[in-house]
């Protein structure tokens, strides 16, 4: 999809189901509303919905929506919220969606959401993802899809489908880093006080409950191995800090986090890597020194095979250097 425009703000419509589920409706707001790109808001949020006036929401409570689905001609992605339960997608919205899709447009979903989706036919032949209580009943409905039960979100080409609840903030997220880059992704996060680097294939945790501590027990050693990237660590190193076996380490960190102790210190390495490329002009091998994937040649490989892009094709896309730069250069011409 073509990046958006500088100091052009990417349109997107959230379209609201009734009733909508009203944390599926805040995330888009909150997180999109957050990014911003050499000074000026990264995207416009329009809430929309089939017929305007008072919607239902889960909660019990009601909201007004004063646009309808006209709203979704003129957006850039178009974003169906989920009502966090089964419901039987409103033809209007469906045919919308196929109509934006055919324009090119980006089709996303949280939650109960893919099932409009589904039904406009934008789900045959690819990879998805919805709520884990609801995955069967639309692996049921539309066997044609690819259902990826058990991830918080998937991106199949123009098409973005997320799990429920917290996974719609994973996806969001994932948006802004895909439109602007990490840089712009991490500090949204961080102002959201939110984690900025879940990767969509980590479990939805459905099938094990997480111990009392949930997200606490390896949190300061996280921490400690985010300020030493640029060193070697081993299992040994982390297992250390924590005042634990590396046996016992393993199992927290995954209780916690959904993937494995090397699986999260390669993403951060990754992670790390991406900002320095859209933040600085370090040569390849000092930035792969600084996030400890040691040459410029494991920086190329990891990279290309989590984005697609060599590291200086990255830089090029997602330098902000070089968007300053732009703008420097046409105010003093």
């Amino acid at each position: 999809m073509p990046q958006p425009q500088p100091h052009r703000a990417h349109r997107v419509a959230v379209i609201a189901p009734s009733p909508v589920s009203m944390f599926n409706l805040a995330i888009p707001e909150m997180l999109f509303g957050k990014a911003e790109v050499d000074g000026h808001p990264g995207y416009e949020v329009i809430v929309c919905t089939p017929v305007p006036g008072r919607i239902a929401t889960t909660g019990g409570l009601s909201l007004e929506v004063d646009r309808g689905l006209d709203a979704v001609h003129d957006a850039d992605t178009v974003l169906v919220a989920g009502t966090g339960h089964r419901y039987e997608p409103d033809p209007l919205t469906v045919a919308a969606v196929r109509e934006a899709a055919a324009a090119g447009r980006r089709i996303t979903s949280i939650c109960s959401g893919a099932f409009v989706l589904a039904e406009a036919g934008l789900l045959a032949g690819r990879s998805a993802t919805t709520y884990w209580e609801l995955a069967e009943e639309l692996r049921t409905r539309y066997p044609a899809l690819d259902l990826k039960g058990d991830v918080l979100y998937v991106h199949d080409e123009s098409i973005m489908t997320s799990s429920g609840y917290a996974a719609g903030i994973d996806l969001c997220l994932h948006i802004i880093r895909t439109d602007y880059g990490a840089a712009v992704a991490n500090r949204v996060a961080r102002a959201a006080l939110v984690a900025p680097v879940r990767p969509g294939g980590q479990t939805q945790f459905t099938q094990t409950p997480l111990p009392p501590e949930r997200g606490n027990a390896c949190a300061d050693t996280r921490g400690w191995a985010m300020r030493h990237l640029d060193e070697p660590l081993t299992l040994t190193d982390l297992a250390r800090h924590a005042g634990v076996s590396v046996r016992t380490l393993t199992r927290r960190f995954h209780a916690e986090s959904g993937v494995s102790p090397l699986q999260w210190l390669l993403h951060q390495r990754i992670e790390r890597a991406k900002e320095l490329l859209e933040t600085t002009t370090l040569p390849m091998d000092q930035v792969a020194r600084a996030c400890g994937l040691g040459t410029a040649d494991s920086l190329r490989g990891h990279l290309a095979r989590r984005t697609g892009l060599t590291p200086s094709a990255y830089r090029a896309q997602f330098s902000r250097l070089a968007a300053a730069a732009g703008v420097g250069t046409a105010m003093t011409a």
